[in-house]
């Protein structure tokens, strides 16, 4: 009685092609490429300059608040939104974008 599994086609596969047919089925996965990451932009901008377009932006930001207070509806403006639009309108970022920093090294 013959072992084994019966062949599928007319004949058994020789070593060489089974062997073949096992390569083919286990493909190992290509590996990741560091073109595959998705990775951040890095941040050019020296020290001063991103404190620069931090300040610029607070006082953006401030500024849409200081246009929501004002466009405020009557019946909120006794409300904690208001309260907190308020408080945000109210500091006083002046100084910070008025603040001259050191450049460093002995370059002050």
């Amino acid at each position: 009685m013959p072992r084994g599994r019966k062949p599928t086609g007319e004949r058994a596969l020789s070593n060489a092609e089974r062997q073949a047919r096992h390569r083919a089925r286990h493909v190992p996965l290509p590996p990741v490429t560091a073109s595959n990451r998705n990775r951040r932009a890095i941040d050019r901008r020296s020290r001063p300059q991103r404190w620069r377009d931090a300040v610029r932006e607070l006082l953006a930001i401030q500024a849409t608040y200081a246009d929501w207070l004002t466009a405020l509806p009557d019946s909120l403006r006794d409300s904690a939104m208001a309260a907190a639009l308020d408080t945000i309108v109210d500091l006083d970022l002046t100084a910070i974008a008025e603040c001259e920093l050191p450049r460093g090294y002995g370059r002050d």
